[in-house]
Formats: structure tokens, C-alpha cells, sequence
């Protein structure tokens, strides 16, 4: 029952208005790191970040605005180095836009409430969606 309910928040939270940021507050509330991932689409080493290894059950939501992004349910080990997952929690809660940056054609993820970068998607996941959400451990936070 308690996850049903949550499951009503995210989506009645996803209702709200957009966060719309200037870089200086966007500064003032992120890590430099997490500045350079969230804001301008940087990427973190692989197996660097903290939750590439998690196997603990929860939900990953955006560390720039709380947006629950991911279910642990859907993680798998993709052994890229980055947390990979094969769905988020609801569609809306995540946007995608062409990437042409690095001289390659990519799909890039973002938060689709405060448009942070959160990482890429490629269709060579698991089953039963064959994509895998290639994400940087720094643009999540972990609620278990």
C-alpha cells in the first residue's frame, strides 16, 4: 500500500511547474561536480560514482531537483560503470534530445523538470524494453 501511494506522489509531484534556475543559483545549490553533469552536460569516470554498484532497493531521483527519475527494481548491471537502467519510473518524468556532441549521434536523458543532464539511453538493454538508461551517479540522489 505504501508504494502505491508513493507512486501517486511522483506522479502528482511531476504535475508541478517547471524549475527554472539562473546559473548562479544552480551554482550556489550544486557541487562543482554536480554542477558540471547537471548543468553542463559533463559526464563522470566510469565506475567512479557512488551508485554504479548499489544494489540496495529504493528510488534514484534528480539531484538537482528531487524528480523521482528511477526504481531500483529496474537497475541491472550493464558493466559500463554507471548505473544503467531499462525503464524510469514514469515516462514523463524524463525527456530526451538528439545529441550530436563527441562527433557521434547519441540520446541524450534529462530530467524533464528541472532539465538536468542526467546521461544517455541506448537501445542495446534488457529485456522487456531493450533500452539501457546509461546515467551519471552524480546528477541522482538515493531514497530508500
Amino acid at each position: 500500500m505504501l508504494r502505491f501511494i508513493f507512486m501517486i506522489n511522483i506522479y502528482q509531484d511531476n504535475m508541478e511547474t517547471k524549475i527554472k534556475k539562473t546559473e548562479k543559483k544552480w551554482r550556489e545549490e550544486l557541487s562543482e561536480e554536480q554542477f558540471q553533469v547537471l548543468r553542463k552536460k559533463g559526464t563522470e569516470r566510469p565506475f567512479s560514482g557512488e551508485y554504479w554498484n548499489n544494489k540496495k532497493k529504493g528510488t534514484y531521483v534528480c539531484a538537482g531537483c528531487g524528480n523521482p527519475l528511477f526504481d531500483s527494481e529496474t537497475k541491472f548491471k550493464s558493466g559500463t560503470g554507471w548505473p544503467s537502467f531499462y525503464k524510469p519510473i514514469n515516462d514523463e518524468n524524463v525527456e530526451t534530445e538528439e545529441d550530436k556532441s563527441l562527433r557521434m549521434k547519441r540520446t541524450e536523458v534529462l530530467c524533464s523538470k528541472c532539465k538536468g543532464h542526467l546521461g544517455h539511453v541506448f537501445n542495446d538493454g534488457p529485456k522487456p524494453t531493450g533500452l539501457r538508461y546509461c546515467i551519471n551517479s552524480i546528477s541522482l540522489d538515493f531514497k530508500d
